[in-house]
Parts: C-alpha cells; sequence; structure tokens
C-alpha cells in the first residue's frame, strides 16, 4: 500500500500551503518510478473542467446576473484558472489534452428562466473560446446548449463549431416539461448535432436533478452521489435509446460524462431482455437490441472505477474513455498514470491505448498526432 502525496511542485503555481488541503492518494502497491512513468505515452482525459471567473458572470445585464444561482465556490489549483499553467499541469501528469467542462457553468442547467440560461451560455461559450486559445489543440472546450428553444440551440451549436468549440453539452436531467419522451422537441436538436458530426453531452449534475437544491451535507447527500447519480444517467441513456433517437439519426453519438460505466453492462442485459420479451406485445420505436445500439453510438468516461475496468477485457472497447476530473478533489492529478496503470495493467496495450486515446480521437476528432501520444 503506497501513499502518493500532493505535492505542489507537480502543480504549476501551487504553493505547499494550498497542496495541504487535496486529499491524498492511496494506491495499492508500489509507486511506479520516474523512469517507468517517462516511458508511458500520454493520455487524452474526456472529462476535465476549467474554473470560471466570478466576474464573468457579472458581465451579464444586471437584470440577468441578479437571478444567478448561489453556487459555493470550489478550492481549485492554479491550473484551473490560467490556461498556460494549465498546459504545464498536463505536462507534469502525461496528459496530452483535454476535454473542458465548467465548474459554475453546471449549475445553470437548472434554472427555469430561459434567458438567463441562454444568455450565461453564450457569454460561457465565448469566454471558453478564448481560454483555450494558447492551445486549442490540448485544451478542448465544450459548449453549453439551452435546449428550451430547438431553434435557438442549432444557432448556437453553429456558432460554437465555427468558434473552434467540440460538441453539444445538453442537460442531463431534463426540464419535467420537456422530458426525452418529448421526441418532437428535441429531434431537430440531436439532427443538427448529428448533422455536424458533433456528440451529444449529458454530464452528470446538469439539469433538473437532486443538485438543483443544492447537495445535502448528510447521509442522504452520500445516496445522492452515489444512486441519484446512477439513476439520473440511466434513465437518460435509456431514454435516448428507447425513445429512437439513433434509429432516427443514424450518424448520432452520445457521450455520458462523469457517469463512470460499471452500471451500463448491467443495465444493458436487462434491457436487451425486456426489449425482447415485450417488443411484440407494444409498440417500441427500436428495431434493434439496445446493446447494439449502445456500441455503435455511445460513450461513456470512468475515472476510477474497479467494477467497469474490470469489464473492459471483453466490454466496450470502442465505448469507454479514461477522465481525470482535474481540479476537482477526486481528480487523478497528479498521479494519472499511477491510477490508470493499476486499473488498465491487465489488459493488452492495444486495449489501453483505445481507452486513454483512440476513442477519445475519434469522437472528438481531435488535431492531435502520434508524436503528441508518444514523446
Amino acid at each position: 500500500m503506497a501513499e502518493l502525496p500532493v505535492d505542489a511542485t507537480k502543480f504549476a503555481g501551487m504553493s505547499e500551503e494550498q497542496a495541504k488541503t487535496f486529499p491524498r492518494r492511496t494506491l495499492v502497491g508500489d509507486p511506479l518510478s520516474d523512469a517507468q512513468l517517462a516511458t508511458m505515452p500520454k493520455m487524452i482525459s474526456t472529462d476535465s473542467h476549467v474554473m470560471e471567473p466570478d466576474e464573468l458572470w457579472q458581465e451579464l445585464p444586471k437584470r440577468l446576473s441578479e437571478k444567478l444561482p448561489n453556487v459555493p465556490f470550489r478550492n481549485s489549483p492554479p491550473g484551473a484558472l490560467d490556461a498556460n499553467l494549465r498546459l504545464e499541469d498536463q505536462n507534469n501528469d502525461g496528459v496530452a489534452a483535454e476535454i473542458l467542462f465548467p465548474n459554475y457553468g453546471m449549475a445553470l442547467y437548472g434554472i427555469d428562466d430561459v434567458e438567463l440560461q441562454e444568455e450565461g451560455f453564450k457569454l460561457y461559450n465565448d469566454w471558453l473560446t478564448d481560454w483555450c486559445a494558447p492551445d486549442p489543440k490540448r485544451l478542448v472546450g465544450t459548449p453549453l446548449i439551452s435546449v428550451y428553444d430547438p431553434k435557438a440551440a442549432v444557432k448556437e451549436l453553429h456558432r460554437s463549431i465555427d468558434k473552434g468549440l467540440r460538441g453539444a453539452v445538453i442537460w442531463q436531467v431534463p426540464d419535467p416539461q420537456l422530458p426525452f419522451s418529448n421526441t418532437e422537441h428535441y429531434d431537430p436538436i440531436f439532427a443538427a448535432c448529428a448533422e455536424a458530426d458533433q456528440p451529444v453531452i449529458c454530464h452528470i449534475l446538469t439539469g433538473h436533478g437532486y443538485m438543483k437544491t443544492g447537495h445535502k451535507r448528510n447521509v442522504e447527500g452520500i445516496k445522492d452521489s452515489t444512486n441519484t447519480k446512477t439513476h439520473d444517467s440511466a434513465n437518460t441513456l435509456f431514454d435516448m435509446i428507447f425513445y429512437g433517437y439513433f434509429e432516427r439519426h443514424p450518424k448520432l453519438k452520445l457521450l455520458l460524462a462523469e457517469s463512470e460505466i460499471g452500471w451500463i453492462p448491467f443495465l444493458l442485459q436487462q434491457w436487451d431482455y425486456y426489449f425482447a420479451r415485450h417488443r411484440d406485445s407494444y409498440p417500441i420505436p427500436i428495431n434493434r437490441k439496445p446493446s447494439e445500439i449502445f456500441a455503435e453510438h455511445v460513450y461513456g468516461t470512468f475515472l476510477e472505477d474497479f467494477v467497469g475496468t474490470r469489464s473492459l477485457s471483453w466490454w466496450g472497447e470502442k465505448n469507454c474513455m479514461w477522465s481525470n476530473d482535474y481540479p476537482h478533489f477526486n481528480m487523478t492529478f497528479p498521479h494519472s498514470r499511477q491510477v490508470v496503470e493499476r486499473q488498465l495493467k491487465d489488459l493488452s496495450g492495444d486495449q489501453r491505448r483505445r481507452y486513454t486515446w483512440d476513442n477519445a480521437m475519434d469522437l472528438f476528432k481531435l488535431d492531435l498526432t502520434e508524436e503528441d501520444r508518444v514523446h
């Protein structure tokens, strides 16, 4: 058993005092040596975050900014705020690129004020484009897309793509008045994503789920962070498959971000069974087994999921991707290669490459080369 300290020298711009506020990481077995780490290829994280400055949201008109939700500031390493320091952190951790999501911006998916959400997302998307400018190949921003108004959503999608952002982050838990079963509402949005070859992304804690009322500091908070989180992810995946979105939009891709993966093969097995059992009893708007649809269209990310990664030798080879969740407290930084080695050590080199590189390259059409991976 080895305890890996949070070494301030690994974080660009971090003081020793701030480093003490981050949890240490415990590994089973001996840590890798510096020589071993130096020979490992670089990786792509498919779920990382930036920290928007507080003053960003005050750029909204006062009539909107005064209605913003109150979200506590997170203690974050300097690289969460400064893009150049972030690139240094990537180098220190063997990371070639990160797919970037917001912090505060995620809370805006749960608000009911359509104008505030749309204008807030536009403001963030513009800011994120500028933040990623020092190296857009390695700092890969994803735009926030409000889906209350399908026409406005498609317009913002195209505007964001033109600015160089990738994908389309929508809410994971819809407004109760706009469930994913309302296919007429969502079809134009998903058609535009498919045509533009941009994945729809549903990140945990977005929308009208349990985080809308704030994190509970008690046992119920643990339930939310495990049971409810998985419940929300599973319902989103079920609706996207069973309401036929991938049948109607054959090029559509979906990424479930920060949902982990261990629960997915079990539910796909169950859904296949009930699909076969009931497909002749009442209309079901799909013609293939859910597991087949998933294999062709859906991706998931894992951070530290030892149940899920145990299944990767026989399942999910083209669907699952590693992530570091930087800069949150459960991030793998600055020991990502140690954590990945522990989780994927029993897999072949080709399989490890898929989970840490190829699948992200395929989904996001990244501008990286093999030289970026091995240097």
